[in-house]
């Protein structure tokens, strides 16, 4: 099962939605942290005088943390939890665009009623089970998913093609883009579907300023093995 995001290239790239064993994982690290908290909170507090060891303000200081870790995480750290960075998943949005701060609210307020004080998780893990985009309560509000970054990929996908030490490089505009641009064109290859090939050999084509009568496929792989023939 895969999800397929629109990116801002016009370039349908698919993604492996993390499974609800990658999700829990996560938050258990999360939890680690938590009680690493609780333990350094409960040092701290020892030094106090006894008379503000229960007060509102040290009860307080306990408990935001907990209320507002996923929130700040999310936003500072582009959608991942610390457990989420550990286990290689990140929120992303279904359209393509980078989730916004109403988005990440949406996640965290309803995230009350699917944390495991809740009914035991049940509501977030039957949500995830019959969602078939991997999506909890507060992802199908707030349009978002949460994704694997490290997507399974072909040896063919990974092992460059052997170039003649004469090969003549056709478009040396090609130098103007970048590694993450070139995985976009070899994303768009993959899909095989005419469409998207046409709309990414356009694309580049603006951004680097050339024109040519190939087809779109062997537009871009010319201009992979051009990539490949100038970096080295």
């Amino acid at each position: 099962m895969t999800v397929s995001i629109l990116t801002s290239q016009n370039v349908t790239l698919e993604y492996e939605p993390a499974s609800l064993g990658d999700r829990i994982l996560a938050l258990l690290l999360d939890y680690l942290i938590f009680f690493g908290w609780i333990i350094l909170y409960a040092i701290l507090v020892a030094q106090l005088p006894t008379v503000f060891r229960s007060n509102f303000w040290t009860g307080l200081f306990l408990l935001l943390p907990f209320m507002l870790y996923d929130l700040v995480c999310e936003v500072f750290l582009n959608g991942q939890s610390l457990g989420k960075i550990a286990m290689k998943i990140r929120v992303v949005m279904l359209d393509g665009s980078q989730p916004g701060l109403g988005a990440y609210l949406l996640r965290w307020l309803l995230r009350l009623i699917e944390s495991p004080f809740f009914l035991g998780g049940m509501v977030a893990v039957i949500t995830i089970a019959v969602n078939g985009k991997g999506q909890r309560v507060g992802d199908i509000a707030a349009g978002t998913t949460v994704v694997k970054l490290t997507r399974p990929v072909s040896l063919a996908q990974v092992i460059y093609r052997a170039l003649p030490e004469d090969y003549q490089v056709r478009f040396p505009e090609v130098a103007q883009l970048s590694d993450r641009d070139l995985n976009i064109v070899r994303e768009a290859l993959r899909q095989n579907n005419p469409e998207i090939s046409g709309l990414a050999a356009n694309k580049v084509k603006q951004v680097i300023g050339v024109r040519s009568d190939l087809d779109d496929t062997t537009f871009l792989r010319t201009l992979i093995n051009d990539y490949q023939f100038l970096a080295n």
